[in-house]
């Protein structure tokens, strides 16, 4: 079974894969739901994620593949939050925008 054919690599996998269990905490088992969905997320952002950086940033020595595929695993979902609320601004980040904040009154003083 070749799993190139369905557009998984590996060596990407498993480096994503380690440096998103780098990320889990101490807390993780608390919950351990969001545990998992934050390796699979990091395993999966290193697998299709960084053959994309890769190429726009033109790494052609293999070297630094895993490494950036161990870097997007660490990041995992958080990167994947942050790169796509940078791209496609929701409709919550423009409300802030247009939101004004008055400054709350003072204690009155009494006259005297």
């Amino acid at each position: 079974m070749n799993l190139n054919e369905y557009g998984i690599d590996v060596g990407l996998l498993i480096s994503g894969l380690f440096g998103a269990i780098l990320l889990t905490s101490k807390d993780s088992a608390k919950n351990l739901g969001k545990t998992v969905s934050s390796l699979i997320g990091g395993a999966a952002s290193a697998n299709y994620i960084a053959p994309v950086l890769i190429t726009v940033s033109k790494l052609d020595d293999t070297h630094y593949h895993y490494g950036v595929a161990f870097l997007l695993g660490f990041l995992g979902l958080k990167g994947i939050e942050y790169f796509s609320n940078k791209l496609i601004p929701t409709k919550d980040q423009d409300d802030e925008d247009d939101v004004v904040v008055k400054p709350k009154a003072g204690k009155p003083r009494r006259k005297g």
